[in-house]
C-alpha cells in the first residue's frame, strides 16, 4: 500500500500557503489599507495602524518591500526623509484587501450581536 504525500508538501502549495499567510496577515492588511492611494512616512504610518510596534511595523514593511508590494523611496534631505508607498503589485493587492475591509466594517454590528449572543446562550448553558 503506498501513501500518498501531504497535500502540503508540494512546493506550489507551501509557496501559496507562506504567501497566503503574509498577505493575510493583519498588520499586511491594515499597511497595505493606510497606503492605498498615498505615500506615508513611517511614524505617519505607525500612528495611522494602531497598535503595531515599531519592530513589527519595520519588519513588516520590509517583507512587503522585499516582496515587491511596497516602495520605499528616501529623499535626499536633512535628515533624510524615507516614505512608503505602495508598488502596482501593492495597489492589485490593495483591491481584495479594501474588500474585505469593507465587508468587515459592513458586518461588524452584525458579528458582534452574533458574539453577545453567542456568548449569552453559552452562560445560560454552564
Amino acid at each position: 500500500m503506498t501513501t500518498s504525500p501531504h497535500p502540503h508538501a508540494n512546493p506550489d502549495c507551501r509557496a501559496v500557503s507562506e504567501l497566503l499567510s503574509r498577505v493575510g496577515d493583519k498588520w499586511t492588511v491594515l499597511i497595505v489599507k493606510s497606503l492605498e492611494g498615498k505615500a506615508c512616512r513611517f511614524n505617519e504610518l505607525k500612528r495611522e495602524v494602531g497598535g503595531i510596534s515599531q519592530q513589527m511595523l519595520t519588519r513588516t514593511l520590509r517583507t512587503l518591500e522585499r516582496d515587491g508590494m511596497v516602495e520605499r523611496i528616501v529623499h535626499p534631505t536633512v535628515p533624510p526623509s524615507v516614505e512608503y508607498r505602495l508598488t502596482a503589485l501593492g495597489r492589485s493587492l490593495a483591491v481584495p484587501v479594501m474588500a474585505l475591509a469593507d465587508w468587515t466594517f459592513a458586518h461588524l454590528p452584525q458579528i458582534h450581536a452574533n458574539r453577545a449572543a453567542y456568548d449569552g446562550a453559552i452562560d445560560q448553558a454552564a
